[in-house]
């Protein structure tokens, strides 16, 4: 029985000059009944026409800071490492398979800030200095990611409310970045209690959604199994349509 092939952009670790994967995108994957696999590291566009054909969906990880260049500014000296070949590689992926393919995307924490930036929006280089009141809610656990430290807000009449069923979680949080403006393609579908975009989708396509926390820690959790579960169901349904 064929299961749908799910493209996973690789980690990058500069340090080791190598390219990585952590085991919980794998998993969660594997658990929602797809097939996970690591992309190579490339914009290529005759790479990412095979990618293309081959894929059914397309998860985009978590991972460095995305350079200020991508949404028309300049680095104020607060982002942290820049991995500019992830940068060239999702946008080509997002515009070109995502886009104009209309194949589902699920985007994690960094993910969630790519599509806003390749779709117009602007990011916050560094919310502990430039988000108000930024302080009353932990962006960046020092506890493990397998544990909770802050409550999401989910937006009511959003797909996010009708497929979790609730009007709040709570979520882990490892990031310093994260939506200012918001692109006006996409329709935000929670927020912190500082009010942060923390998850947003697409309307108009089939799959397109994204969220600033890490389901891929917390599989025993409800709502990351019912996360990656619509995710990978909206890529086996792309299996039928081409």
């Amino acid at each position: 029985m064929s299961v749908p092939l799910i493209g996973i952009v690789p980690l990058w670790d500069e340090q080791k000059d190598s390219l990585w994967m952590l085991p919980g995108y794998m998993e969660c994957v594997k658990q929602a009944g797809g097939l996970p696999v690591m992309l190579p590291l490339a914009s290529d566009m005759s790479l990412i026409t095979v990618i293309a054909r081959i894929v059914d969906g397309v998860l985009f990880a978590g991972g460095q800071d995305i350079s200020p260049d991508l949404y028309g500014q300049k680095n104020s000296g607060l982002c942290n490492e820049i991995c500019k070949e992830r940068d060239d590689m999702e946008t080509v992926l997002f515009s070109e398979v995502v886009l104009n393919m209309d194949k589902p995307a699920f985007g994690i924490c960094r993910g969630l800030q790519l599509f806003n930036a390749v779709l117009g929006g602007t990011l916050y280089q560094d919310i502990p200095s430039q988000l108000d009141g930024a302080t009353r809610v932990d962006h960046r656990q020092k506890t493990p990611m397998t544990g909770t430290c802050h409550t999401v807000i989910i937006s009511a009449g959003s797909p996010l409310s009708a497929l979790l069923a609730t009007g709040k979680i709570e979520v882990n949080s490892s990031h310093h970045q994260g939506i200012h403006k918001p692109s006006d393609k996409l329709s935000a579908m929670a927020v912190a209690e500082d009010g942060l975009i923390e998850a947003a989708c697409m309307p108009g396509k089939d799959f397109v959604w994204a969220v600033q926390w890490h389901p891929e820690y917390t599989p025993h959790e409800a709502s990351s199994r019912k996360l990656f579960g619509a995710f990978v169901e909206a890529a086996a349904g792309r299996m039928h349509t081409g």
